[in-house]
C-alpha cells in the first residue's frame, strides 16, 4: 500500500466519522487531523469552511479560496452567501500556511474578525478558524482569539 493509499484510507475514515449523522463535531482532535490531511501537502494557500448545523454536525466542507504561496484572496460576501445557502448555524473556517508555520499573521485575525462580524448578523457563530501549517496548527478557539 503506498503513502497515497494510507493518507485517502485515514481521509476517507476520518471524514465518515465527522460526517457520521447525529454525530457532532465536537472532537477538535479530528477535526484537525481532518484538515490536516486535507491541507498539510498544498502547495498554494486555500481558504476551506466547514458549515455546520445547529448540533454542529457537518453540513458540507468546501474548499472556497485558492491563492498563491502566502495569501488568498478571500470575500466574506461569499462566506455568507454560501452560509445561508446551506442554511448553516455554524461554521469552523481552516487554511493552510504552505511555508509550514501556522502561526496566524495580523492578516488572518483581521479577516477571522470580519467574517464572524459578518456572520454574527444573520446569528451565524464561528467556533473556529484553525491554521494548518505542515503537520502544526494553531486554532483560534484553542488560543482564544475568538
Amino acid at each position: 500500500m503506498t503513502e497515497d493509499n494510507i493518507i485517502d484510507k485515514a481521509l476517507s475514515i476520518l471524514k465518515e466519522r465527522i460526517r457520521t449523522p447525529g454525530v457532532s463535531i465536537s472532537s477538535p482532535d479530528d477535526t484537525i487531523r481532518y484538515l490536516t490531511l486535507k491541507l498539510a501537502e498544498c502547495e498554494h494557500e486555500k481558504f476551506c469552511a466547514m458549515f455546520l448545523d445547529n448540533r454542529h454536525r457537518l453540513i458540507a466542507f468546501k474548499e472556497m479560496f485558492h491563492g498563491t504561496i502566502d495569501g488568498a484572496s478571500v470575500h466574506p460576501r461569499e462566506v455568507v452567501k454560501l452560509a445561508l445557502q446551506f442554511n448553516a448555524a455554524a461554521v469552523v473556517f481552516s487554511h493552510n500556511h504552505p511555508s509550514g508555520d501556522p502561526e496566524p499573521s495580523r492578516a488572518d485575525k483581521q479577516l477571522t474578525r470580519r467574517l464572524t462580524d459578518a456572520l454574527a448578523l444573520i446569528d451565524i457563530r464561528v467556533l473556529d478558524h484553525i491554521i494548518i501549517g505542515g503537520i502544526q496548527s494553531v486554532s483560534f478557539a484553542g488560543r482564544g482569539l475568538l
